[in-house]
């Protein structure tokens, strides 16, 4: 896996990685960027969200449920002195659809933060997480 980050002036960066896709990275108007994309460790935190979500949908498709909503909200805790890593993190998943149990959601989450997800096993934080959801009944 490859990404390439080119300059583009002041703070500014445009990030490709080799899917083709380009991101366009910036540091806040008060540490002298401009605002104009997100941050380093705000990616890492959608990185992070994005690859155990795309694991909790494929492994309970293979449980049949029918998911018709579903987020992840991310909230991560910095260390006060420089490096300013994440030293807890915590993923929300919110849940909607017909089939779901507290049993086949809890296995989804566990199997995707401890097997599956590269990115929650690059991290060195605490990664916690919660859930909410509705079952949806047959023939509502």
């Amino acid at each position: 896996m490859k990404s390439k980050l080119i300059w583009k002036g002041d703070l500014g960066f445009v990030a490709k990685g080799g899917s083709g896709h380009e991101v366009i990275i910036d540091a806040a108007e008060e540490s002298g960027g401009h605002d104009q994309g997100p941050r380093p460790m705000e990616l890492l935190l959608h990185g992070l969200a994005g690859c155990t979500a795309i694991d909790v949908v494929l492994i309970l498709k293979k449980m049949k449920v029918e998911l018709t909503d579903f987020s992840v909200e991310v909230e991560g805790e910095r260390a006060e002195e420089h490096p300013r890593r994440f030293t807890r993190i915590h993923l929300k998943y919110k849940l909607k659809g017909k089939g779901l149990t507290e049993k086949n959601i809890s296995r989804a989450i566990n199997l995707s933060q401890e097997k599956y997800c590269s990115a929650s096993n690059s991290f060195n934080a605490e990664i916690t997480s919660s859930y909410e959801f509705e079952n949806i009944e047959q023939g509502q």
